[in-house]
């Protein structure tokens, strides 16, 4: 773990001239204050100052007062700011002016949840995620166009992967900011992007997706393009995804092994299984969070649409990838990455630590292709649908008292955020609408 001296050596042996004070807010957005360097010991001493009345979540404006609290092992330069001075940034943790942690802040949730593994025997979460995106051409003048980068398939190599220069410097960056890259590759659809880091702790790994998130759109930019995490940019074709493979770890030991027990999973792990199964609906509303996600999540374009588990069957909403041992684990293929990763982790490990105390059962693995099967067989089989679109899934999270109360606060707030997107949804007007409607 690093010292304030850490942090006062590698500014000083870096050079560094800016330091970005970043946090996020309810929606997942990723938020910063800047300061010069001669301001480091301010921001070490948790002196550092934001307004939460202007933050998506926080506080209301007649009791704004928040302070941003480093962790100082989130140490990170920004390799592609290389004009203006040298840029480093610590990601914080937001606390109340009384210097008690606040219990709205979505980072604080998650390490509050992971901190209460030792309370059934566990030591902590390991997370890994398989980020997807998009990568769209810009004009002569620099604007966003529609047209995609290029018209790629899965694993396919240059020149028909247009982007893979940009997806090596974008990798090439993370690399210089302490990640450790798995894989990087194209995408099934045209002009779609894959990037895997390797896993850590639940909070690192979300840390990690929101910095990674920041250096794919920067880098995008110097590459004449725009990097997007919308769900479903365009109709017709896959949408992105933000797998989350899950396992609870006691020190080096993974707990949801067991090479004795049915397909090598513990009954630790099963039980955690079947917590996500029974609350997958509830919580979709949070790793699904906007109108555009339900758009994703439809038959046909490989996102899981049914609750259901399986070993090899990617139409299941999770899925336990080859590799037992250390690498046992549970992959939820739902997601995107439009999530805020510190709830959508947290609500994750909510439903499964729920499954573990109550000692839920899954129903059975289904290996065949659920979209094939009838209504009939489903119901046979225990298989239900994720909620169709956010208002559904709204109303199955605000129904969950598992959720409810483990994320405190952030319910209700994180609710009434939604509510008001789609209060200002319905009264837009959209292409379709115009093209649908105009002349009849």
């Amino acid at each position: 773990m690093k010292t304030v001296d850490d942090i006062r050596k590698l500014a000083k042996d870096e050079k560094i001239d800016y330091l970005r004070m970043t946090f996020s807010d309810l929606n997942g957005v990723l938020k910063n204050v800047e300061i010069p360097v001669s301001l480091l010991d301010t921001a070490l001493n948790n002196k550092i100052k934001i307004d939460g009345s202007s933050i998506t979540g926080f506080l209301p404006i007649q009791n704004s007062d928040m302070y941003l609290h480093p962790d100082l092992d989130t140490w990170t330069i920004y390799p592609w700011i290389t004009t203006g001075g040298n840029t480093a940034s610590l990601i914080c943790d937001v606390y109340n002016r009384n210097g008690t942690p606040f219990a709205g802040d979505p980072r604080f949730a998650l390490k509050q949840l992971d901190a209460s593994l030792s309370d059934i025997g566990c030591g902590h979460l390991n997370v890994g995620a398989e980020m997807e995106y998009f990568l769209f051409k810009t004009d002569e003048n620099g604007h966003l166009t529609t047209e995609l980068n290029d018209q790629a398939s899965y694993f396919d190599v240059y020149p028909s992967d247009a982007g893979e220069a940009c997806r090596r410097d974008t990798v090439n960056t993370l690399k210089k900011m302490g990640f450790s890259i798995e894989a990087n590759h194209h995408e099934v659809a045209p002009g779609q992007c894959e990037i895997d880091f390797r896993f850590d702790d639940a909070v690192h790994t979300a840390d990690r997706i929101q910095l990674l998130k920041l250096a794919t759109k920067a880098i995008a930019v110097k590459h004449g393009l725009r990097a997007t995490f919308m769900p479903k940019p365009l109709a017709g074709m896959n949408g992105s995804g933000m797998h989350l493979n899950t396992s609870l770890f006691d020190g080096d030991h993974n707990l949801f092994d067991d090479p004795k027990a049915d397909h090598g999973l513990s009954a630790l792990a099963t039980n955690y299984l079947a917590g996500i199964l029974t609350h997958a609906r509830a919580f979709t509303a949070i790793t699904n969070p906007t109108i555009n996600s339900y758009k994703r999540l439809v038959p046909g374009y490989e996102a899981p649409t049914y609750v259901a588990w399986a070993i090899a069957n990617r139409t299941a909403l999770v899925r336990v990838p080859d590799g037992r041992g250390p690498a046992t684990r549970f992959e939820l293929r739902s997601g995107d990455p439009s999530a805020n990763p510190y709830l959508a982790i947290a609500s994750v490990l909510s439903a499964g630590l729920d499954g573990i105390k109550n000692k839920l059962t899954p129903p059975k693995n289904v290996e065949d292709n659920i979209y094939n099967m009838s209504a009939e067989q489903r119901t046979s089989q225990q298989i239900i649908q994720l909620p169709g679109s956010l208002p559904k899934a709204l109303t199955t999270l605000k129904n969950d008292q598992t959720l409810a109360q483990t994320l405190g606060i952030i319910v209700p707030k994180y609710l009434e955020i939604k509510h008001k997107e789609l209060a200002s949804f319905q009264m837009s007007v959209t292409d379709w609408e115009k093209e649908t409607y105009f002349n009849v």
